[in-house]
């Protein structure tokens, strides 16, 4: 009898790790396609960001998708965020804080905009999701652009903008695996 119990706990444990090292596979794997098909995606950052979020786990495609996007607005919300702080600091001359208005603008609006991306997917509507992420992908490099407009300026937002326009090319890469 402890011999069938302890089969039995084999046999469960091997079929758990089984299911992770699958789910671990699907993310390396729709990271390695996607970074593949688009110059502008990190391996390295699409399969941290993703095996960093427990849902993703035991996820399909479909459901990376929905992760990945979902990883998008949040970090849409933190950067409006950021930028509010900054802008309380006063510490900035007029040119930057005009241009951190803006980008809290780009950045509100893109997160509205991948609200309505994320509506499109669960309708499994992708070309609609590929249009609404890929205008608000504009965001950050028309944030950066404006920050660094006026000659030796430097963005407050190099960072956010970078990892923001990451996680939109996961994204976009990711739905463009459904069309």
């Amino acid at each position: 009898m402890m011999y069938f119990s302890t089969l039995i706990t084999f046999l469960i444990t091997f079929f758990l790790l089984f299911l992770v090292s699958l789910s671990s596979n699907l993310i390396q794997d729709s990271c390695e396609n996607a970074a593949k098909n688009d110059p502008n995606l990190s391996y390295e950052f699409c399969v941290a960001s993703l095996e960093a979020n427990p849902r993703s786990q035991n996820a399909t495609l479909q459901e990376l998708v929905i992760i990945s996007l979902g990883l998008t607005i949040s970090n849409a919300k933190n950067i409006s965020s950021h930028i509010e702080q900054l802008l309380s600091l006063k510490s900035f001359d007029k040119h930057t804080k005009i241009g951190l208005q803006d980008c809290l603008e780009l950045y509100s609006d893109a997160h509205s905009t991948l609200l309505e991306a994320m509506e499109n997917v669960k309708l499994k509507d992708y070309e609609g999701a590929d249009v609404e992420i890929s205008s608000a992908m504009d965001a950050s490099t028309t944030c950066e652009d404006g920050l660094k407009e006026k000659k030796g300026e430097v963005s407050p937002l190099t960072k956010e903008n970078s990892i923001f326009f990451q996680f939109t090319v996961i994204s976009l890469a990711f739905i463009n695996m459904f069309h």
